[in-house]
């Protein structure tokens, strides 16, 4: 064996940032923020706590980085659904694919933001706050949409845009709780028919 090969097998693995931050989120998403240990992270992401804080910070700025990634990535679904072609079309694309989306085996059942804002003591405050921000915020893009339907005439002129915003983020994170609990993409989806069955005709 020659002296650059002994070289070559003794260089340390380098640190992807883009990998670790993946791990990260999984283990967030599956245990919330509280519940992910510093020392479950840095195990999981294989490195040490000075290399964690160097390359994302705190443990508060590694969730928050994570959140960030889930919203554009696994989560992004939820910003283009309101592309649509009307306002019952929204309603059922949200809920179907969250049914499909809360229940995937190839991450944590869930919904990583509904789960992290269920509960949380007084050091996690603000990160409680920040995923009720981004709750809202789906909501206040629904309600938009379902305005526009309202005045297009899609919608019934007695309709209210924000209380079937709300109706549909009610039974979102209502499913998300399911999920985790056990419950089927086909039990969720039974629930969404039934949900859009009384959804208001034009």
């Amino acid at each position: 064996m020659t002296t650059e090969t002994k070289k070559a097998r003794g260089r340390p693995r380098v640190f992807d940032p883009d990998e670790a931050l993946d791990k990260a989120l999984q283990i967030f998403w599956n245990r919330g923020y509280e519940g992910a240990s510093l020392a479950e992270l840095t195990e999981t992401l294989g490195v040490n706590k000075p290399s964690l804080y160097a390359a994302f910070g705190n443990k508060e700025e590694l969730f928050m980085k994570a959140l960030s990634k889930y919203v554009q990535g696994p989560a992004a679904f939820v910003r283009e659904i309101v592309n649509e072609p009307t306002a019952h079309a929204v309603a059922k694309r949200f809920l179907y694919q969250a049914a499909e989306f809360l229940t995937q085996t190839s991450h944590p059942r869930g919904c990583m933001i509904v789960q992290g804002a269920l509960s949380g003591g007084e050091s996690a405050e603000m990160i409680k706050s920040v995923l009720m921000e981004y709750r809202a915020g789906y909501e206040k893009l629904l309600t938009k949409r379902f305005e526009q339907a309202k005045a297009d005439g899609d919608l019934p002129s007695d309709a209210n845009p924000a209380a079937l915003a709300k109706y549909l983020a009610m039974l979102h994170q209502g499913m998300s709780v399911q999920a985790t609990s056990g419950a089927s993409e086909e039990e969720l989806k039974t629930v969404a028919d039934l949900a859009l069955s009384v959804w208001p005709k034009a």
